[in-house]
């Protein structure tokens, strides 16, 4: 990169290890595209992701988990079993088999929180009027870039919801080393968000590896504010790109191998900020995967919309693509830059359907409290 940034290879360090998945047949619901029209998003969801009880086909270890869900409170005020979310989360026993839904009263907690990967199964609620702020302000220079993060989950079946994550830490001004710092950094496997706020500048969201599902969120940042190894799927997602000044780019995925079954999916995200020449994504490594399908862009976004990194000889290897993009950042196909693809309807289906993330098998509607 032109830009170098401490500590990212650990993040593809740990990307590097294979995600083991079960090859069943691909269930209708995973074959069923996100319907065009934005619409029609809310009730396809629905559709595709029904309650438990009405549910085939998940995951056997979920299923058991999500039988007997324990609910624990956490409030600034002393109300509930905790005043942190640390707490809360040293509550939960090691090697945990019980849905454990730490419901997070309003308030900014100012901690920097982990759930390792020995905890699966752990839920962070936020009440939708009165949604809490976990709030740090660590740096790549004191903790390593993926280790900054306010919140680092390495646990499967991880759920957030109605929950706002910053990392409060300065701008980097382009000068001083290790400045880049996260809000959240997701290692663990199926893994859902919704209506999160991550709000940072420089690597806002370390997506490293995993399967992940994020819906109605909320992402900014400046340079790279969303990388890594992860498979996921962005819907119905604000990416907010603050453009004002530098470069800005949106996507750094890193995939290194057409062995390394990752990528990531935005589809009917708005792309929004301030300023110009915001780039979608470029190649971290030789190989990334990033594809928008039905977003609408500002004019945030530069003409040319993806950039190469300075490394020519990954034009041919990289798999940048759009599929009906629109609004003024949108680009006609002569406008982007030569080396990505805008998809026909035939190639985008894989990247619009749940199984792309293999989503019937865990994805669960937004937890309830």
């Amino acid at each position: 990169m032109t830009q170098n940034l401490p500590g990212k290879i650990t993040c593809i360090g740990a990307a590097l290890i294979a995600i083991v998945v079960s090859a069943t047949t691909v269930s209708s619901d995973d074959a069923t595209p996100i319907p065009a029209n934005r619409a029609q998003v809310e009730a396809w969801f629905n559709n595709n992701i029904k309650p438990l009880p009405n549910r085939k086909g998940l995951n056997d270890t979920l299923l058991a988990a999500e039988s007997g869900a324990k609910i624990v409170k956490v409030r600034k005020d002393g109300s509930g079993q905790f005043k942190t979310v640390t707490d809360a989360v040293n509550s939960v026993p090691a090697n945990n088999k019980q849905r454990v839904i730490i419901d997070i009263g309003p308030g900014t907690y100012r901690e920097k929180v982990t759930v390792e990967r020995n905890k699966p199964f752990v839920t962070f609620y936020g009440a939708p009027g009165k949604v809490p702020t976990l709030s740090f302000d660590g740096t790549a220079a004191k903790y390593g870039t993926v280790y900054s993060a306010t919140l680092q989950v390495d646990a499967p079946f991880f759920t957030a919801a109605n929950l706002i994550i910053e990392n409060t830490a300065p701008k980097p001004d382009g000068k001083t080393k290790g400045a880049q710092a996260l809000a959240m950094r997701i290692g663990g496997d199926m893994a859902t968000f919704y209506n999160v706020r991550l709000l940072g500048f420089q690597d806002t969201l370390c997506d490293d590896k995993g399967r992940h599902f994020f819906k109605d969120c909320y992402i900014e940042g400046t340079v790279d504010f969303i990388f890594g190894s992860g498979k996921s799927i962005y819907l119905n997602t604000e990416l907010y790109a603050k453009a004002d000044e530098g470069m800005t780019v949106i996507a750094a995925h890193a995939r290194s191998s057409q062995a390394e079954d990752t990528g990531f999916s935005f589809v009917h995200c708005k792309v929004t900020g301030k300023g110009t020449g915001a780039m979608l994504g470029r190649p971290w490594t030789e190989m990334p995967k990033v594809v928008f399908a039905y977003t609408t862009m500002s004019e945030v976004v530069d003409p040319k919309g993806w950039s190469s990194n300075n490394h020519p000889e990954r034009e041919g290897k990289v798999y940048f693509a759009e599929y009906k993009s629109s609004g003024a950042g949108g680009g006609a196909p002569n406008t982007r830059a030569k080396f990505t693809k805008h998809l026909s309807d035939e190639e985008v289906k894989k990247f619009i359907t749940l199984g792309f993330i293999e989503g019937s098998k865990w994805v669960l509607p937004p937890p309830k409290v």
